[in-house]
């Protein structure tokens, strides 16, 4: 009984002593605080197309995609990124799956031109572009390649509805638009990186 004590305690102190290693260092990112350390302008910051990266949590896989819709904000007094995804965007069904989801920021712009211009159905887009895929503790997929990553947990997902329309803009847009009206996932920041 005293010796599985002892190696009780002794596991209990290896693990308090090991510094906090994980992925996102080992692959040369710092973590930052959003909080304190967002500098983006939340206006424009999904205009610059960062990739939104879904794994699905069954372990089926994970695809990333241009995105240049969303939000970045606080909700539930939570840091939060919001993003909107249509429904025929093969992302969906893995988001659809998913608990956590990353949002990318890359300086080459070819990263965003590519992801937004060919379907993960067709092909392997990441291996296409040579980047490598990592996973944070929580199992969401970024690539090492990224210069900041945002880890966020889905604490809402819902499809848009027509019929909660208040004004023509969306209409108007809909009509046109042969993807799908778009599903809004909210995300609380649970992990901030950059190089």
């Amino acid at each position: 009984m005293m010796m599985r004590h002892f190696k009780l305690v002794a596991a209990l102190m290896l693990l308090l002593c090991v510094p906090n290693v994980n992925a996102q260092t080992e692959n040369g990112f710092k973590e930052i605080d959003v909080l304190d350390e967002f500098a983006d302008n939340p206006f424009n910051f999904f205009a610059n197309a960062p990739i939104l990266a879904a794994a699905d949590s069954t372990g089926k896989g994970y695809n990333a995609m241009t995105i240049g819709w969303g939000d970045v904000g606080r909700l539930w007094n939570r840091p939060v990124m919001t993003v909107y995804v249509a429904q025929k965007r093969y992302t969906h069904e893995f988001i659809e799956r998913a608990k956590y989801f990353t949002v990318m920021v890359f300086d080459d712009t070819k990263v965003a031109e590519y992801m937004g211009s060919h379907s993960g159905r067709d092909g392997d887009k990441a291996q296409a572009l040579g980047l490598h895929v990592a996973y944070t503790q929580h199992g969401a997929p970024y690539f090492v390649e990224a210069k900041a990553v945002y880890e966020c947990e889905i604490m809402y997902g819902q499809q848009l509805s027509a019929s909660a329309f208040r004004n023509d803009v969306p209409r108007q847009f809909y009509s046109r638009f042969s993807a799908g009206i778009h599903s809004m996932y909210i995300g609380e920041i649970v992990g901030a990186w950059k190089k």
